[in-house]
Order: structure tokens, then C-alpha cells, then sequence
């Protein structure tokens, strides 16, 4: 009889016996343990097709590949400060990384654009 409560009590002809004992809720000096949640994304916990292990996995990667991103962005962020320490404007090495990735003619333009409107309010 294994999760049953078993108490002695005397019979009227005066021998112990020992009966059934209603079980406490939560028995005293022991908090009730609760159960956590199921994360209901877990492979290993969702019983579904073969669709939603596929969409499982995917979203996984996604996660990992966030968590790399953001690595490297702090990666990034520590190189502009080592520049500024040493005394480089950051603001202006990000133009140029900008800039580097355009290709000339779209660099050609976004200049000429640039003196056109500096001229047109005056500051050329």
C-alpha cells in the first residue's frame, strides 16, 4: 500500500491496530512541491508531427543564430571603443564602413547628392 498513511489506534478490547489515516494535504514541515511549467517549444516535451519538430528545430536556430548576433555586435562595440581610446573619430569610422559597402557608382551619387544639397542651403 505504497502513498498510504497508516496510524495506530487501540480497539475497544484494548490492542493496537493499524488503520488508514486520511492523508494531510501538505504535511506539516514540508512545503507541497510544485510542478514548473512545460515549455511547450521543447522538443523533447511536445509530442506532434513531424511538422512541428521541423518548425521546433528552425526556431532553435533562429535562437542560437540571435545569440551569435549579438555577440558580435558587442564584439563590434568594443573595437569603436578601443579606437576612440587611441583617439579615432568612431562617428566617422562608421561612415567609411558605410561607405565600403556601397558600391562606387552609389558612392559617386550619395557625393554628389551630398554637394548638391550643401550648396543649394549654402554651406559650400
Amino acid at each position: 500500500m505504497s502513498g498510504l498513511t497508516m496510524r495506530i489506534e487501540r480497539a475497544a478490547t484494548g490492542d493496537l491496530r493499524h488503520v488508514p489515516a486520511p492523508r494531510d494535504p501538505a504535511p506539516k514541515g514540508r512545503a507541497k512541491k510544485e510542478r514548473a511549467p512545460r515549455d511547450p517549444l521543447k522538443a523533447s516535451d511536445v509530442e506532434t508531427g513531424v511538422a512541428g519538430a521541423q518548425l521546433i528545430q528552425l526556431i532553435e536556430r533562429v535562437e542560437r543564430l540571435e545569440e551569435e548576433k549579438k555577440g558580435i555586435a558587442d564584439d563590434i562595440k568594443d573595437v569603436y571603443a578601443e579606437a576612440k581610446s587611441t583617439g579615432f573619430d568612431t562617428k566617422t569610422m562608421k561612415t567609411i564602413v558605410q561607405l565600403r559597402k556601397m558600391e562606387k557608382h552609389h558612392r559617386d551619387e550619395a557625393q554628389m547628392l551630398l554637394e548638391t544639397y550643401m550648396v543649394s542651403i549654402g554651406l559650400a
